[in-house]
C-alpha cells in the first residue's frame, strides 16, 4: 500500500485485504439466473463476461468505458484508436450489452467531447436519445493554444418510448440569494427557513454541483477516472427504482455498485482488474453501515457548499476538511 499523508483518506487494499476480497469475486464461465448475478461483482473481460448475464433483467445500465485516449488501468493500458476502430470496438459492445436490458431500461453512458462524437452515432442506431448531460469536473491540464478542457458528457438514452424518470427525487436544492415575495409578503416558489432560504429546482442537463473525489474524501480510490458517488445518484436515482437492478460493465472502482447498494438497488459490476473489483469490495462493506452520499442529504441534491450553511450540519463538517467542496 502506499505510505499517505496523515489526513489522506484515499481508500485501498492490503495484500491480506485483496487477498480475502478476492474469495468474494465471481468469474462466469456458463449462462446464468438473475440470483445469481444480482449485488455481485465479477472479475473478468466485459465480453467474456457479458454473454452469460440473463437477457431481458436490467432496469438501468451505467456505463464507464474506456475514453479514446491512451490511459494506464492499473497496468492495462487502453491506447487510443483511430477514429472507426475505436467506434467498431465501442459498437460491439453496445451490440454485446444490450440484450441483457428490459423493454423499459434507461442508459447512461460516460464520455469525454472528442469520444462523444464518436459514439452518439451508434447510441442512436441502438436507442432512443434523450439527452446529453454535460458536466464540471474541475480538473483538466491548462493550454496555451486551446481552451481547458473542464467537462465530459453523459448520455442519456432510452430502450424504448416507456421508460422510468423520477424527476422529483432529483431536484436540485440551492441557495435563494435575493429572495423574491409575492403581494401578500409570502415566499414565492421558495422556502423560508431558520436555516436560510431555498428553492428546489428542475434538474437540467448541465451539472455545476459536482465534486470530483480527492484525497480527504472517503470515497477516493487512486483509480484515473473514478466519477463522483454524487454524481451516479443522480442517475440511479433518476431512472430507476427501489428494488431495480443496475448494471455497470466497466466498474472500475465500484461506485456504480456502491451507490446502487446506498439507495436500495440491486446490482452487477463487471470489471476485469482485480485489484480495482477488491477495492469496490471494500466499499461496498463499508457502505452496509454507511449510505451517506456527500452531496445528497434528506432526500435532496445540494448546490455546492450550500449544505455546509444549514446549522444541523456544522458540527458534522467541522471533523471533515471537505467543507470548502462540494457538501
Amino acid at each position: 500500500m502506499k505510505k499517505r499523508a496523515p489526513r489522506n483518506r484515499t481508500l485501498s487494499c492490503s495484500p491480506e485485504e485483496i487477498s480475502r476480497y478476492k474469495k468474494q469475486l465471481m468469474s462466469l464461465d456458463s449462462p446464468t439466473q438473475v440470483s445469481e448475478v444480482e449485488d455481485q461483482i465479477i472479475c473478468q473481460d466485459f465480453l467474456d463476461a457479458i454473454r452469460y448475464l440473463p437477457s431481458s433483467s436490467i432496469d438501468l445500465l451505467v456505463m464507464d468505458p474506456p475514453y479514446n485516449l491512451s490511459k494506464n488501468y492499473n497496468g492495462s493500458v487502453f491506447r487510443e484508436k483511430k477514429a472507426l476502430e475505436y467506434q467498431e470496438w465501442f459498437g460491439q459492445v453496445i451490440e454485446k450489452v444490450r440484450p441483457t436490458l428490459k423493454p423499459n431500461a434507461s442508459v447512461y453512458v460516460c464520455s469525454d467531447w472528442r469520444t462523444s462524437m464518436l459514439i452518439a452515432p451508434i447510441l442512436g442506431e441502438a436507442f432512443e436519445i434523450r439527452n446529453r448531460i454535460t458536466w464540471e469536473r474541475e480538473k483538466g491540464r491548462g493550454s496555451k493554444t486551446n481552451w481547458k478542457n473542464n467537462t465530459e458528457d453523459i448520455w442519456f438514452c432510452t430502450v424504448s418510448a416507456d421508460y422510468v424518470f423520477n424527476v422529483d427525487s432529483v431536484k436540485l436544492k440551492r441557495k435563494v440569494i435575493a429572495p423574491y415575495r409575492d403581494a401578500s409578503g409570502k415566499p414565492k416558489d421558495w422556502n423560508e427557513g431558520a436555516d436560510g432560504n431555498f428553492r428546489l429546482t428542475h434538474p437540467s442537463n448541465v451539472w455545476t454541483d459536482l465534486t470530483i473525489p480527492f484525497w480527504s474524501m472517503p470515497e477516493n480510490t487512486d483509480h484515473p477516472t473514478q466519477k463522483p458517488e454524487k454524481l451516479v445518484a443522480k442517475l440511479i436515482l433518476a431512472s430507476s427504482n427501489s428494488g431495480d437492478f443496475v448494471l455497470d460493465p466497466f466498474l472500475g472502482s465500484g461506485t456504480t455498485a456502491v451507490v446502487a447498494k446506498k439507495l436500495g438497488r440491486r446490482f452487477c459490476g463487471i470489471e476485469q482488474n482485480t485489484e480495482y473489483c477488491c477495492w469496490a469490495a471494500k466499499r461496498l462493506a463499508t457502505a452496509a453501515s454507511d449510505s451517506s452520499i456527500q452531496g445528497y442529504s434528506e432526500g435532496v441534491f445540494w448546490e455546492r457548499n450550500s449544505l455546509s450553511d444549514q446549522k444541523p450540519q456544522k458540527k458534522k463538517e467541522a471533523e471533515t476538511p471537505m467543507s470548502l467542496f462540494d457538501a
